[in-house]
C-alpha cells in the first residue's frame, strides 16, 4: 500500500485492469490516495475491499496507474473487488472531485460518507450469512415479497370469481322463481305472512346471506366463496408479513421497506386502498439490518393518490395558477443548458406549484429531478404532495425519499432505486445531493437561504452551492426557491449572474399577515408575554382559529441562579451556562427539573441548594419553550397547548405526530422553535407571537441580522395562508431598528439593500471570500500556539521558493490574529479560530492548497487537532 497525493481520477470510466494496480480512496483521516495489487479486472468507480493498516475497508477506485507510486513490493493486494453494484458514474466522479479540491478535505471522506451504510461496511459482505452482499439480500427478498405478493393476490382472485359464478347462479335461481310466479299469476297463492319469501329463499340466500351452513346450491357457493375471500385475505396478509420478517432469523439481513418491493399487481378495489408506502423516521439511529419500525405514525396521509368509495383514483384538483406563477412556469419552460434561477415569493405564494410544473415538465421528457429540502421534519409533507402530482408521471412509487433520518435499509433501498432510474423524483435534505441520479434533468433547492444546507462537521460543504456546480457540470438548470434569499444569492440575482423570478403576491388571493411591533420598553411583561399577545391569543381561540408562539430558546429558563451570592448554574466541562429543563418523571407525570448543557450533553440534577452559599431559594432566569408551554396552560386551561422543539421531538416519529396534529386543527396553540418557521401550511393559523428577538439583533456574527430577518418573516408567513385575516406581534426593545422596518412592511428587498451596503463597506461576503481555521487543544495556550505557527508559515515559509502563483495569491490573503471562540472550552476542550479573507475566490483556493498541505505536520507537532472550512457561516 502507497500513499498518494493526487486526487486526480481517470477519465474514461471503463477503464479495465485485468493484473496491475488500482488508486484507491478510503475514508480515513489521512491525506491522499493509496495504491495497491490487484489480479482481476476492475473498473473505475467500483468499490474494492482493501486492508489498511489492521482493519479492512471498502475503497473507491479512483485511478488505474500504469506504475504505483512507490515501491511494487511494498503494496497490499485488494482482498475483494465488489461488483454487486455497477460502477459509480462518472459525472458523480467529477462530484465528487470537486468538493474534495474546493472544501480542501481528501477524497475519500466525500466519496465514501456519500453512500449507504451497507455498502461501506466490510462486515455487510463478511460471514456464511451475508450471502452476495446486501443489494443482493435486499433483491432477494424483494422477489420473495413479489412471489407472496401475487400468490395471494391469485388465490383472492380465485375467490373472487367464485364469488362472481355464486352470484350469478342466485340471479338464475331469482329467475326461475320470478317466471314460475308469473306463470301461476292467475292463481294467486295465499301465503303466510311468516313464510314469505320462502318461494325464492334460495335465491335470497345465495345473493345476501353467507352466514349460513355450506351445503348444494347457490346458498353453498356464496358461503364457499365469503370465507375463500376471508381466508384469501388473511393468508395475502401473512404472507406480507413473512415477507418482510423471515422465519429465519438473520440480523445480518437488510430490513427492506414496502416502497422497496416492485410493483404489486392490485387485489382487488378495497385491498388498493392500502398503498404500500414506509412511514417516514423523523430521527432514528438503527444499525444496517435492524427492523424497520412500522408503528411510527404514517409519513402523510397524502403520501397516496385519493381514492373514491369504490377504491378507483381520484383524479387531482390542479390549482389555477396566478399571473405571476405562469410567468414563472413559462420561463424555466424555456430554459435550454445551465442556468441558476432564483423564485423569489413571498410566504404562501405557490413556489410549490412552480416546482411541480417545472417537475412536470422534466420527467416528461424522460429525465429525473432532484429536490433538496433543509430539514427532515419538511419531507413528509412535501413527499405528499409529490405522489400525488407527480406519479402519475413518474410513475408508482417514482418517488423517493432521503435523509439522515431513515434507518440503512430503508436508506440503501430508497438509494438503489434512484440510481436504477426506478424512481424518478427524489426528494431529501442536504445528504441527497450525493446521490448518483443517472439521467438528472432538473435540480430544485427549496428554502436555499436556509444554513441547514450547509454542513457543519467533517466535510464542510454547502450544498447548496455544490448543486449549483453540480448543474453546471451536467447542463441543467437548477432552481433556488425562497422568500428571504441569502445575501450572497440575492447579488448574484441582481447582478444578472442568476435568473430572477418573482411572486410577489400570495397564491388564492390570500393577504399578508399584518405585522406589529410591541414596544416592551413601555410595557410591563408576565412571563415573557405582553398584553397585546395574551389577549389576541384569547381572541383567536373563542373564533376556533390557532396561534403559534414563536421562542427561539429550548428548555425551561437558560440558567439556574442564587439571589443570595450571584450564583449560576455554569458547566463543569464547558464555559457555558447549563440549561434548566423540565422532565416528566418515570412514576408517573409528575414533572422535575435538571441541567443540561447545551454544547456538551452534560447532565445532572438540580441542587437543592446553592453550592456556594447553601441558600435553597433558586430561581430560574428568563424562559425557554418549556416555561412558556407551563404558563400558558394556567393562563388558557380549556385550550389545547404542545410544543414543537428538539425536546419534544426526540422520539422517533413524534415530530410527524405533532405537526399532524396542528394540521387537523388538534391544537390550539403551539409553542415552537425555528422548527415550526419554515415550509409548514398551516390552514388555520391566524396569531404569531415572536418573543425575544432582539437576542439576534446585536450578535457578534455578522450574519446575525440576516438570519433574524429571514426568520422573523418565516414565522410570520405560517399566518393566514388560508386567506384568513391574520396578525403577527413582534415583542421588541428596539421596533425603530432598520430591520424590524423593513419587517413590517414586508419589505425584503429593502432589507437587503440596506445590508448588502453594510457588507460592501465593511468588505465582507459576497464582497469577499473566507476561510476558517480552527485548533483543538487541551489548553487554550496549545490551540493558539499552533494557529501563530500557522500564520506565521504562511508569512515566511511559503515565500521560500514560491512559484509566481503562489506569490501572487499570497499578496491578495489577509490573515487575521488568532482569537478563542466565543465558547471557548467545550467538553474539556480549549477552541480557537484563526480567519483567513481574499478578495478574490482563484487566489483563496491557492492558498489554501499550498498552505493546507504544510498545516498536517505543524499540528501534530503542536499536538492539536484541527479542521479548515471553506466559506464558513459561523465566525
Amino acid at each position: 500500500m502507497t500513499q498518494t497525493s493526487a486526487l486526480s481520477i481517470s477519465a474514461d470510466s471503463e477503464a479495465q485492469s485485468s493484473t496491475g494496480w488500482v488508486r484507491v480512496a478510503l475514508d480515513v483521516p489521512v491525506p491522499g490516495l493509496f495504491d495497491y495489487r490487484v489480479a482481476q479486472a476492475v473498473k473505475v468507480g467500483q468499490r474494492v475491499v482493501v486492508p489498511f493498516g489492521r482493519r479492512d475497508l471498502i475503497g473507491v477506485v479512483v485511478d488505474l496507474p500504469a506504475t504505483p507510486a512507490l515501491d511494487e513490493s511494498k503494496l497490499r493486494d485488494v482482498i475483494r473487488v465488489l461488483d454487486d453494484l455497477t460502477p459509480l458514474p462518472e459525472d458523480w466522479l467529477r462530484l465528487a472531485r470537486f468538493a474534495a479540491e474546493y472544501y480542501q478535505r481528501p477524497l475519500g471522506e466525500v466519496m465514501l460518507p456519500a453512500l449507504p451504510g451497507p455498502l461501506r461496511k466490510p462486515s455487510s459482505y463478511d460471514g456464511v450469512r451475508s450471502g452476495d452482499g446486501p443489494i443482493a439480500r435486499l433483491d432477494e427478498r424483494a422477489g420473495r415479497a413479489d412471489a407472496a405478493a401475487a400468490k395471494a393476490a391469485a388465490k383472492e382472485a380465485r375467490a373472487t370469481d367464485k364469488l362472481a359464478r355464486a352470484a350469478e347462479k342466485a340471479a338464475t335461481a331469482a329467475d326461475k322463481a320470478a317466471k314460475a310466479a308469473a306463470k301461476a299469476g292467475s292463481k294467486p297463492a295465499v301465503v303466510d305472512p311468516q313464510q314469505e319469501g320462502a318461494g325464492d329463499a334460495n335465491a335470497q340466500e345465495g345473493a345476501g346471506d353467507a352466514n349460513t351452513q355450506e351445503g348444494p346450491g347457490d346458498a353453498g357457493a356464496q358461503k364457499g366463496a365469503g370465507d375463500a375471500i376471508a381466508q384469501a385475505s388473511e393468508r395475502d396478509a401473512d404472507a406480507q408479513d413473512s415477507a418482510g420478517n423471515p422465519d429465519v432469523a438473520d440480523d445480518r439481513i437488510v430490513d427492506l421497506s414496502d416502497a422497496a418491493v416492485a410493483e404489486v399487481p392490485a387485489r382487488t378495489a378495497d385491498l388498493a386502498t392500502s398503498s404500500a408506502s414506509v412511514p417516514l423516521t423523523e430521527a432514528v439511529d438503527n444499525p444496517v439490518d435492524a427492523p424497520v419500525d412500522r408503528t411510527a405514525p404514517a409519513a402523510s396521509a397524502a403520501c397516496d393518490p385519493p381514492l373514491d368509495p369504490a377504491g378507483s383514483p381520484v383524479a387531482i384538483t390542479r390549482p389555477v395558477l396566478g399571473r405571476a406563477q405562469q410567468e414563472a412556469v413559462d420561463s424555466l419552460a424555456t430554459l435550454e443548458g445551465f442556468k441558476p434561477v432564483l423564485l423569489h415569493g413571498v410566504t404562501g405564494s405557490g413556489k410549490t406549484e412552480v416546482y411541480l410544473h417545472a417537475a412536470e415538465r422534466v420527467l416528461a421528457a424522460g429525465r429525473q429531478v432532484l429536490l433538496l429540502v433543509p430539514e427532515i421534519n419538511l419531507t413528509p409533507q412535501l413527499e405528499g404532495v409529490l405522489r400525488r402530482r407527480l406519479e402519475a408521471t413518474a410513475g408508482k412509487d417514482g418517488v423517493a425519499v432521503l435523509h439522515s433520518g431513515l434507518a440503512d435499509g430503508e436508506r440503501l433501498s430508497a438509494w438503489l432505486r434512484i440510481v436504477r432510474g426506478q424512481a424518478r423524483v427524489l426528494v431529501g435534505t442536504r445528504l441527497a445531493l450525493f446521490t448518483p441520479i443517472p439521467n438528472l434533468g432538473l435540480i430544485v433547492v427549496d428554502e436555499e437561504h436556509d444554513p441547514s444546507y450547509k454542513q457543519q462537521e467533517g466535510l464542510r460543504y454547502s450544498a447548496r452551492d455544490l448543486a449549483i456546480w453540480r448543474a453546471r457540470d451536467l447542463g441543467i438548470p437548477v432552481v433556488l426557491g425562497s422568500a428571504t434569499p441569502s445575501l450572497e444569492t440575492w447579488q448574484h440575482a441582481e447582478s444578472g449572474r442568476y435568473l430572477k423570478l418573482s411572486l410577489p403576491d400570495r397564491a388564492q388571493a390570500a393577504a399578508p399577515p399584518k405585522i406589529r411591533l410591541i414596544d416592551t420598553r413601555q410595557i410591563k411583561l408576565k412571563e415573557g408575554l405582553s398584553p397585546h399577545v395574551l389577549t389576541a391569543v384569547g381572541e383567536r381561540l373563542a373564533r376556533g382559529e390557532q396561534s403559534l408562539i414563536f421562542l427561539n430558546r429550548r428548555g425551561y429558563a437558560p440558567v439556574l441562579h442564587c439571589e443570595a451570592c450571584g450564583w449560576v448554574s455554569g458547566c463543569k466541562r464547558c464555559s457555558a451556562y447549563m440549561v434548566l429543563h423540565r422532565s416528566a418523571s418515570q412514576r408517573g407525570s409528575h414533572a422535575r427539573h435538571e441541567l443540561r448543557c447545551h454544547h456538551c450533553g452534560w447532565q445532572e440534577r438540580v441542587p437543592p441548594a446553592c453550592p456556594d452559599c447553601g441558600n435553597q431559594d433558586l430561581q430560574p432566569m428568563g424562559r425557554g419553550t418549556q416555561r412558556l408551554e407551563e404558563h400558558l396552560a394556567e393562563l388558557f386551561p380549556t385550550a389545547r397547548i404542545a410544543r414543537i422543539d428538539a425536546d419534544s421531538t426526540r422520539r422517533k416519529g413524534s415530530a410527524h405526530a405533532l405537526f399532524s396534529q396542528m394540521h387537523a386543527g388538534e391544537i390550539d396553540i403551539l409553542v415552537g422553535t425555528q422548527m415550526v418557521a419554515k415550509g409548514h401550511d398551516f390552514q388555520n393559523l391566524g396569531f404569531v407571537g415572536v418573543l425575544n428577538s432582539d437576542a439576534m439583533l446585536f450578535s457578534h456574527d455578522f450574519r446575525a441580522p440576516e438570519r433574524l430577518f429571514s426568520q422573523l418573516m418565516q414565522v410570520a408567513g405560517r399566518a393566514g395562508r388560508s386567506g384568513v385575516a391574520s396578525e403577527v406581534f413582534v415583542q421588541t426593545g428596539y421596533p425603530e431598528q432598520p430591520l424590524y422596518q423593513s419587517l413590517i412592511k414586508h419589505d425584503y428587498d429593502g432589507f437587503a439593500r440596506y445590508a448588502l451596503d453594510e457588507r460592501k463597506a465593511a468588505g465582507l461576503p459576497p464582497f469577499a471570500f473566507q476561510a476558517l481555521l480552527t485548533a483543538e487543544a487541551p489548553e487554550l495556550a496549545q490551540a493558539v500556539g499552533f494557529l501563530g505557527q500557522a500564520r506565521a508559515e504562511s508569512e515566511d515559509g511559503m515565500l521560500d521558493g514560491a512559484d509566481e502563483a503562489t506569490r501572487a495569491a499570497l499578496a491578495r490573503i489577509t490573515l487575521y490574529d488568532p482569537v478563542p471562540l466565543r465558547v471557548v472550552r467545550v467538553a474539556n476542550v480549549e477552541r480557537a479560530q484563526l480567519l483567513i479573507e481574499s478578495d478574490h475566490r482563484p487566489a483563496l483556493q491557492h492558498f489554501l492548497h499550498v498552505w493546507g498541505a504544510r498545516l498536517p505536520a505543524l499540528a501534530s507537532a503542536a499536538r492539536v487537532r484541527w479542521h479548515l472550512e471553506v466559506d464558513p457561516l459561523e465566525i
